[in-house]
């Protein structure tokens, strides 16, 4: 067996070729950033109350007092779902009586929106919510589209990586890119709400493969001192950039229709990226398609401009694979060990992910402009990644990991303390603070991989205890900088 890396070390570490799949693949993550978020526009819900037809016979001082008053951030403004009752203000009106002087509204029977609603176009011309009347006795649609979403999401995490094992990652990431782009564009034509939530569905899938999949193909290609970058700069930087994005188009195209059009031109634009873009090496090598690989690494010396040996990888790995014993989900329970770790690690995950959308996906609700708060939800995400690849170069992850959690569970905690119109508006904070805290003290337990030797098979997996800090040693400290990839057949 060859180590890959020592094979290929005669490329170098940050030539053309190198710099070349670093940036078009965290490129492609950048429509990830748009259609993660979309939906905070697309499903705005602007201010809004019930509709009284023009056609009523009514006097303008009951057509003003036509809607019950509510209690809102500390005024009263109209109701949103209710009216009083239309045939009972029509006769008073005709009968040339008051209101709040021959009639006392508080009185007066009510009767829901049977007429429609009038959208405040302040802020959005149109989202999905004025167009289906998502609101009122229908206001659960919203929430739940954004919910499957991310159940699209779950479906794409599970299955992205069996599909590039399977299919190569080039495939697979252009694919997923594919569909992601594609069915965005389908939205568009949606005829009802049912619709519109079904595609969303699958854009989901597609918009977490396409993230997996270029974050598995550059750690794959690009060489050790430039992976940890990638992982923490590049992929998820250009995610926030496409972040930031959003606010600007929807700041400028207000309908959103022609918002989803505009989203999916990037999508398009990355298409051209396939004639760039190689496919992976190292997966290639374990399908035992040495040619292309060899083909690939040849193509880049001549590149990077490095001479490159007549034959890179030996052909006789093609005839003597290595068999590996294949594992499965449920190898990831087989033992105490590696089941404890895989519970914690899921509910890590799991708390991480609540806290981060939740929050993204809550900027228009805050106060001020909904679009200067989106974008601001967005920047401030780049220091975020700097300050953490910082850490992770010098302090053990485990604690960098718990004491940011510490941390931003503790000011969702502290939030409660800003006076708001609504007691309940706080409670959400309560619990993702509540929960952040909690992750935070179970991240403590996770083993120390901060200078230590990262296992390579589930076998070795199993051998790692958790709630244990291992002291580094110049061994492990060269071993994490210089890691071991064989070059197998599976």
């Amino acid at each position: 067996m060859q180590d890959y890396d020592e094979v290929t070390a005669f490329l170098g570490e940050w030539g053309i070729f190198q710099r070349l799949i670093f940036f078009l693949l965290s490129a492609s993550i950048i429509p990830n950033g748009f259609n993660g978020m979309s939906v905070v526009f697309l499903a705005g819900t602007p201010e809004h109350h019930c509709r009284v037809p023009d056609t009523a016979n009514l006097s303008s001082v009951w057509r003003n007092h036509s809607l019950p008053l509510q209690l809102q951030d500390g005024r009263e403004v109209p109701h949103s779902c209710r009216r009083y009752r239309l045939a009972t203000i029509v006769n008073f009106s005709a009968l040339g009586l008051e209101p709040g002087r021959d009639v006392d509204l508080e009185q007066l029977e009510q009767e829901g929106c049977l007429d429609g609603w009038e959208f405040n176009q302040d802020i959005y011309l149109s989202t999905i919510v004025t167009e289906w009347s998502l609101v009122c006795e229908d206001d659960w649609k919203t929430p739940l589209t954004t919910s499957l979403f991310f159940v699209g999401v779950l479906l794409g995490s599970f299955v992205s990586g069996q599909l590039s094992d399977r299919f190569g990652r080039k495939t697979i990431l252009f694919a997923t890119m594919a569909v992601q782009t594609g069915f965005s564009f389908l939205q568009i034509f949606s005829i009802n709400w049912e619709m519109f939530t079904m595609l969303f569905v699958i854009v989901g899938m597609g918009q977490i493969s396409n993230y997996v999949v270029a974050f598995i193909l550059g750690t794959e290609i690009l060489g050790k001192s430039v992976r940890i970058i990638f992982s923490t700069l590049g992929v998820c930087t250009f995610f926030a950039v496409g972040y930031m994005l959003l606010p600007l188009f929807a700041y400028f195209i207000r309908d959103w229709r022609m918002l989803l059009l505009a989203l999916t031109v990037p999508g398009v634009l990355c298409f051209p990226l396939w004639w760039f873009i190689p496919e992976s090496p190292r997966w290639l090598i374990s399908q035992r398609r040495f040619r292309e690989a060899e083909d690939i690494i040849q193509k880049a010396a001549k590149m990077n401009n490095v001479a490159a040996p007549v034959v890179v990888f030996n052909p006789v790995e093609e005839v003597t694979p290595v068999k590996q014993e294949k594992v499965f989900i449920l190898d990831l329970f087989r033992t105490r060990n590696i089941g404890t770790i895989t519970i914690m690690s899921l509910l890590l995950w799991m708390v991480t992910s609540v806290g981060y959308f939740a929050l993204s996906l809550n900027t228009p609700n805050l106060h001020g402009d909904a679009y200067l708060n989106c974008f601001f939800s967005a920047l401030i995400e780049v220091p975020a990644y700097i300050t953490a690849w910082l850490l992770l170069r010098t302090l053990p992850r485990r604690y960098v990991i718990s004491g940011v959690l510490f941390l931003g569970g503790g000011v969702l905690l502290l939030i409660q303390l800003v006076p708001a119109g609504a007691y309940n508006r706080v409670l959400p904070y309560i619990l993702m603070g509540s929960l952040t805290v909690l992750i935070g003290i179970i991240t403590l337990l996770f083993p120390e991989s901060f200078g230590m030797t990262l296992p390579e098979t589930l076998e070795q997996m199993q051998k790692m205890k958790w709630f244990r800090y291992g002291k580094k040693t110049k061994d492990s400290m060269e071993k994490e900088e210089n890691p071991k990839v064989l070059i197998t057949s599976f």
